[in-house]
């Protein structure tokens, strides 16, 4: 059975942690959820302390969309650098100068040091 009247949730501004997007101004977010899981936020943020059911809510929506944006970055990080390294072992580029030069350093050293 869902509330009739709306629970109204959030007026808040947003703030993205740890140098991710900020965001200034204010915007409202309503939902309508069943009494039962109002009264089990209702007890949660009682229980962790919160002052308000707003701060427990949007405490807690924020960890967790920053848990799925690290999710997601670290993932897009990964193939990244799996798509950089198939790429190096497909399509193998020849020695640089630099490295042409070092290996001839080192066969004059192995030669002088025999």
């Amino acid at each position: 059975m869902y509330c009739t009247d709306y629970f109204r949730i959030f007026e808040f501004e947003i703030f993205f942690m740890e140098n991710q997007l900020t965001l200034s101004g204010k915007a409202r977010f309503d939902a309508k959820i069943p009494k039962a899981q109002k009264q089990l936020f209702e007890y949660a943020a009682s229980l962790g302390g919160f002052r308000t059911l707003t701060d427990f809510i949007i405490n807690a929506v924020q960890e967790k969309a920053n848990t799925i944006i690290q999710e997601h970055n670290t993932i897009l990080a990964s193939e990244k650098d799996r798509e950089i390294f198939f790429d190096a072992m497909t399509n193998p580029k020849g020695p640089n100068q630099k490295l042409r030069d070092a290996a001839g350093r080192y066969k004059l050293f192995i030669q002088e040091n025999k």
